[in-house]
């Protein structure tokens, strides 16, 4: 196995497996659902979570422009890594919740397409 490398001016790298990122996922949703009791009453729906998710990607939106110069936003490629951790999360957590193997539907996926443009390439 390979372990990620260190050295005196670097820390080590953790790489998280995708099981692991879905676990630390369900586990902070876990803990948004007890908040939002406490503060709410009740958990969000999946369409709540849905409509956070596309706030999300409206906020990326924004950042990705910033990354490419066209728009001013101060500290954005820190800012941009924090937004597309927040909409793998919600992404995560709606699969999960909707009963979707994301894993699975993302390998599958992604092998049917390589698939189709590589033969798209070959005409």
């Amino acid at each position: 196995m390979l372990r990620p490398r260190s050295t005196p001016m670097s820390p080590v790298i953790n790489h998280m497996k995708f099981t692991d990122l879905e676990k630390s996922a369900l586990k902070l949703n876990a803990l948004y659902e007890q908040l939002e009791i406490k503060m709410y009453g009740r958990v969000w729906t999946t369409g709540e979570l849905a409509l956070g998710f596309v706030g999300d990607v409206g906020d990326l939106a924004k950042l990705i422009q910033a990354n490419a110069g066209v728009r001013k936003i101060d500290d954005c490629k820190a800012k941009l890594g924090h937004e597309l951790s927040d909409c793998l999360w919600s992404i995560m957590v709606l699969a999960n919740k909707c009963g979707i193997d994301l894993e699975a539907e993302y390998s599958k996926n992604t092998r049917e397409l390589i698939e189709h443009v590589s033969q798209e390439l070959d005409t």
